[in-house]
């Protein structure tokens, strides 16, 4: 049976990636005919919005088979998209790689997402073969490529061939082999800033000789599978030359998936896809154990469901089988209530507990979203529902209040491909309003607050203390126990907890509330009540809504006593403009609030860095022709919060408002009067 490879190619937007699959895919067999991006074509871009844009939207899975006997490598072909505002669906794609192959042009070389991917790749230590493509293209210049990424993405970069006539439909590569002491050297250099053995004999000049090519050899396996040193392949996916070398060099250097088919089930779930019948289709990778048809797996924080049908990727199409093992990615269906991110199986997927939460930064725009007949309003939320289940950083906002929907999202471009899918698939037509900003609200110190039971000033059941304080930046929200883990039933801190979440989606101002920790300081609640003929008696009885309803009203509490500081997103962004041009770039950025850098000339050009909010990448966006008399390029991608300053932007809040005691407990005593009006009267009445 043929090793497995998980591989996924990653690419900035127009660097060529879709191009690349579509000539693995031909030149190992699976597919007769290359198809094109600019004639929506492609084998990997299948939905008719991806064709009709020419861009990947969501990720894709291919297959093919490199090498024969035991020698063979099944690959299962992993595609993402390269528009920055479809980054969460890389995210989810490199949680399942056994390595990558990042891809990018000989034209533009290093850009803004490639050094985002990049960084990604190796916070991961995924294997990573960097492939130059585009050679063939009017002002291809590998080696200015090579040199930036030598100086933006590593320098551990060792290039495996040259080219001739780059620049030109007949470029061709040249691949370095034993007897090219330049290379070798370059190797030999390289490989020995991570082997001490190595490091000795280049030291003493025993590695340029020819015949220690082969030691040379099995320590960059070593090292790539260690994703210490990063392979540059170059070539034309247009053409194909070049291409032939990077298929060897992904059987031979990156490492084949492991997992043991006997142990446990343990996989993950990368991609949610609909059937026919709109069942849900499930793309999972399998790290252990073998899923069978009609087994029933756990999967997410308690879901179960049965599989009903299995499949495995062969080339382009799922192949039905009867099992899938260890290593695999396996499509499968039966699981009605499985999301995207959901791990599968009784154990926990390998690598994940010391994996960061978040690779990539959450989306910085959020906008409502309104249909175009009012009637349509309930099947929107159903559709973007079901849209959020395939992308969980679509973050659905719905305010009861003002009958709206509110999603967030990474950039213009994600709107319209929002809006397209509701029409293509749910046959509803919508408008966008103006996209506002998402800030984030910080802690600015601590603060504590409680609520005891039977005091006259709380009507719950329950008692709940809780501090909150600020945590370092890019924690997220951290919940911890100050109180006896058997001090109380289970549940009850079970429903602490998730109001705690719950609640700090909307901090002092309507912002969501991150870096910070919630400790549970206090707790205490009435144990079950029950008459003398045994009837449970819930009047007299905690129960985990009191809990529920009683955390808002704490938390809220303890931050306002801790303050929060609203901070605004801000982007790190690149500008390159003609020099003669660039007298009219510093005024438009200072009004958009941008900090630039010394700008740089670079042939003809002036390449600016700097910081700008994200608040103004859209407006510098559309202000950019007409300064750079069309020639400028912008690129920019999230890279902090910082503090809001002048006027504190305020977001209208959604929840019962437990800032507001009175109002708070109006509402919840409406809508538990609601609930119980069939089962007796409320504790709140």
């Amino acid at each position: 049976m043929a090793r497995t490879l998980n591989l996924g190619i990653l690419a900035h937007v127009d660097a060529g990636k879709t191009s690349l699959t579509e000539r693995l895919l031909y030149d190992t067999g699976v597919i007769d005919e290359i198809g094109s991006v600019d004639h929506g074509s492609t084998r990997t871009d299948s939905s008719a919005l991806e064709r009709r844009r020419g861009i990947t939207i969501r990720s894709a899975v291919a297959s093919f088979t490199v090498g024969t006997g035991d020698d063979a490598v099944a690959v299962n072909l992993i595609d993402t998209p390269g528009h920055p505002d479809f980054i969460a669906e890389v995210e989810r794609a490199l949680g399942v790689l056994d390595g990558a192959v990042l891809v990018l042009s000989a034209v533009e070389g290093v850009q803004a997402q490639t050094r985002v991917l990049m960084r990604s790749l190796q916070r991961l230590h995924i294997p990573t073969l960097l492939f130059v493509n585009k050679i063939d293209r009017a002002g291809a210049d590998v080696g200015r490529v090579l040199a930036g990424v030598s100086r933006r993405l590593t320098p551990a970069a060792v290039a495996m061939a040259g080219t001739r006539r780059a620049g030109t439909r007949t470029a061709e590569v040249v691949p370095h082999g034993p007897r090219d002491a330049a290379f070798t050297a370059r190797l030999a250099e390289v490989l020995a800033e991570h082997d001490d053995a190595l490091l000795a004999a280049y030291v003493d000049g025993d590695l340029h000789a020819e015949h220690h090519h082969d030691r040379l050899r099995a320590a960059l396996v070593a090292q790539v599978a260690r994703a210490q040193v990063h392979p540059v392949f170059v070539g034309s996916a247009i053409t194909g030359v070049g291409v032939g070398d990077l298929i060897a060099g992904v059987a031979r250097l990156l490492p084949c998936a492991a997992g043991d088919p006997g142990a446990p089930v343990s996989g993950t779930v990368f991609a949610i896809d609909r059937g026919t019948a709109s069942e849900k289709v499930a793309y999972v990778r399998l790290f252990a154990g073998t899923v069978r048809a009609r087994d029933r797996l756990e999967h997410g924080v308690g879901g179960t469901g049965k599989v009903t049908a299995l499949a495995v990727v062969e080339g382009s199409e799922p192949v039905r089988r009867q099992a899938v093992s260890a290593g695999q990615i396996a499509v499968l269906r039966g699981l009605a209530d499985v999301r995207v991110g959901d791990p599968v199986g009784t154990a926990a997927p390998a690598g994940t507990a010391s994996r960061p939460a978040r690779l990539f930064a959450p989306p910085t725009l959020e906008t409502v979203v309104e249909p175009a007949v009012r009637a349509d309003a309930g099947a929107l939320h159903a559709a973007l529902t079901r849209l959020a289940e395939q992308d969980p950083l679509i973050g659905l906002r719905l305010d009861g209040t003002r009958r709206e929907i509110s999603v967030s999202l990474y950039g213009e471009v994600q709107k319209e491909v929002v809006a397209a899918t509701l029409a293509d698939e749910y046959g509803l037509e919508v408008s966008f309003r103006r996209s506002t900003t998402l800030c984030v609200e910080r802690p600015n110190g601590r603060g504590e607050a409680v609520e005891v039971l039977r005091a006259a000033q709380n009507p719950f059941l329950a008692t709940v203390g809780l501090q909150v304080q600020p945590a370092p930046a890019g924690t997220g929200v951290r919940f911890r126990l100050g109180v006896e883990l058997g001090s109380m039933p289970s549940a009850f801190f079970t429903a602490v907890e998730e109001s705690v979440r719950t609640t700090l989606q909307e901090g002092l101002h309507g912002w969501q509330v991150l870096d910070c920790t919630v400790t549970m300081t206090r707790s205490g609640y009435c144990a079950r009540q029950s008459h003398a003929h045994g009837t449970f008696d819930k009047s007299m009885s905690s129960t985990a809504r009191d809990f529920r309803q009683l955390t808002p009203l704490v938390l809220m509490s303890a931050l306002s006593r801790a303050g929060t500081t609203v901070h605004e997103p801000v982007h790190r962004f690149h500008l390159e403009v003609p020099a003669d041009t660039y007298g009219a770039v510093p005024p438009v950025l200072s009004r958009l609030r941008a900090v630039p850098e010394a700008p740089r000339p670079r042939d003809g050009d002036l390449v600016l860095d700097g910081i700008l909010p994200a608040a103004s990448v859209h407006a510098l966006e559309q202000q950019l022709p007409g300064l750079s008399r069309g020639e400028g390029v912008f690129e920019s991608a999230f890279d902090h919060y910082r503090p809001v300053t002048g006027r504190i932007p305020e977001r209208p809040r959604t929840d019962d408002d437990p800032l507001h005691r009175k109002e708070y407990l109006l509402r919840v005593e409406r809508r538990v009067r609601a609930q119980t009006v069939l089962h007796g009267t409320s504790r709140l009445a």
